[in-house]
């Protein structure tokens, strides 16, 4: 299959998009292709989030100085109110960060070359992927993530059960895609870990890996359905609505009733 060569400047570009698949086009189809689909034809823009841009923020912080102070000048507007000072969003951001960075081993952790991007192969199909720390003397790579608490539980339609953040938000599918895509550029098994830090005050934090066993179920539920997904992406089929996102509410034409049990759905 012909590649198009990835770069910082063009990984997120609506090119990048077509051409590839990531694990965030895949989990954003597997909850509503018509919305995906939309985006990538430029009928459907995705609202911007605050909480988007904390994450970017956060992140940013631990590429580099120089990347972090492009950021902050970039969304100055965002981060900062009227009198100079941030807001209280980034305010906790600050502490987030400063969390991480005061403990050795989850510095030690996110050691490493910072958002390297690679390509690869998966069921027939062109990946995408930029790991946000990769050690190729330890061989392994590190995700820093975000969230609530690090003990709160939600229910789980894929797997049937509660789980923590990390199935919840498909961090272990993310973690089996980055592993195989990982092993195609480099020829070896890399150790996946997270690196959370919570929105506490004070912050929790925590370092997580995986036992080997979970991937092979991530993999097959990709494998399963990745097809209705590029069928979709392709033009093949009329992509899937789930009738619940900002872009289904906003496109919808109503045709009939439904009974009352239906909201519960």
């Amino acid at each position: 299959m012909q590649t198009i060569q990835l770069n910082n400047l063009n990984y997120y570009s609506n090119e990048a998009n077509q051409h590839y698949i990531s694990v965030s086009q895949f989990k954003s189809a597997v909850e509503c292709e018509a919305s995906v689909i939309a985006e990538l034809k430029g009928e459907y823009e995705r609202p911007s989030s605050l909480a988007l841009t904390v994450g970017s923020y956060t992140h940013a912080a631990f590429e580099s100085d120089q990347v972090f102070d492009e950021f902050v000048e970039e969304n100055r507007g965002v981060i900062f109110n009227t009198r100079d000072k941030k807001y209280a969003d980034f305010k906790q951001a600050d502490s987030m960060i400063e969390t991480i960075k005061n403990d050795r081993f989850a510095m030690l952790a996110l050691e490493g070359e910072k958002e390297v991007i690679y390509t690869g192969e998966l069921f027939g199909v062109l990946w995408k992927i930029k790991v946000d720390a990769i050690n190729h003397d330890r061989k392994r790579f590190s995700d820093l993530k975000t969230t609530q608490s690090l003990y709160k539980r939600y229910w789980s339609d894929k797997y049937s059960e509660y789980v923590s953040f990390v199935g919840a938000y498909d961090y272990v599918l993310q973690m089996a895609i980055y592993r195989e895509i990982i092993f195609q550029n480099t020829g070896d098994c890399y150790e996946p870990y997270i690196v959370a830090v919570t929105k506490e005050t004070p912050p929790d934090k925590i370092v997580l890996d995986f036992d080997k066993s979970r991937f092979e179920f991530e993999l097959e539920y990709v494998k399963e359905l990745l097809p209705n997904i590029i069928a979709a992406k392709s033009g093949n089929k009329e992509p899937k609505r789930c009738e619940k996102c900002g872009y289904c509410r906003a496109t919808k034409q109503l045709k009939n009733t439904f009974e009352i049990e239906f909201l519960l759905k």
